[in-house]
């Protein structure tokens, strides 16, 4: 019988270390901020774009959620250019994946 592995977290459970984990869950969070704004902003993708200083297509990937081809540093520069104030938060880890999976 196999041992079912247990994850702290989706993103745990998604990526390969606890490093690109981190670096998914901020770039999702920023992300779906960014969508929102434009959203309930009532924005067209062009006017979007355009404040943040990208293309409309750019935009485009944007709102259908391609987190892959946004780095965590450009998805900080958008929010900061759509007026929000991004920040970073650092707390004490819960157990992590392995600890959870010996246990």
């Amino acid at each position: 019988m196999s041992k079912k592995k247990r994850f702290a977290s989706v993103w745990d459970a998604i990526e390969e270390t606890p490093q690109q984990a981190a670096s998914l869950r901020a770039r999702a969070d920023l992300l779906m901020a960014l969508q929102a704004w434009a959203k309930l902003g009532g924005r067209t993708q062009a006017e979007a774009a355009r404040l943040l200083g990208i293309t409309q297509p750019r935009m485009s990937d944007l709102m259908r959620g391609k987190i892959d081809l946004f780095s965590l540093g450009t998805l900080m520069d958008m929010a900061t250019a759509a007026g929000l104030e991004p920040r970073i938060a650092v707390k004490k880890p819960r157990k992590r994946a392995r600890e959870l999976a010996e246990a």
